[in-house]
């Protein structure tokens, strides 16, 4: 019996939540089909071969997101082109990520950046 509620329990959260910790729940049972790219864009990022990241991360938009890797997506893209003085670029990519989550918000360390921190503010404030 407590099985049965357990699962259904479950199915209720992965089915019909629209809570974004249902939202996360389902995302980690029924990945996108983009998070594979997503990952390996990341990893890249993290090991400095930001070429072959904003190509994955790029493959990984295009293959289709969840929401929040959406706007991580972008967010690690612009950093990309904010790093290689590509400005127009970089407020383009934080603009399609606060597009997909207004609420976006850089991690402290992030905000912090000399390039890319005053560019987002800036950003987010025209919102």
């Amino acid at each position: 019996m407590f099985r049965m509620l357990m699962c259904t329990a479950a199915s209720a959260v992965l089915c019909g939540c629209a809570t974004e910790a249902g939202r996360a729940v389902q995302d980690f049972f029924h990945p996108s089909k983009g998070h594979p790219s997503l990952a390996t864009g990341l990893k890249q990022y993290e090991n400095g071969d930001y070429a072959d990241s904003a190509k994955n991360l790029q493959a990984a938009i295009e293959q289709g997101l969840a929401r929040q890797e959406r706007t991580n997506a972008h967010k690690h893209l612009a950093f990309i082109n904010c790093a290689s003085d590509r400005e127009r670029q970089c407020r383009d990519e934080f603009r399609k990520a606060l597009a997909v989550d207004p609420t976006m918000e850089l991690a402290p360390a992030e905000a912090g950046h000399p390039i890319w921190g005053p560019i987002f503010r800036s950003l987010k404030a025209s919102r």
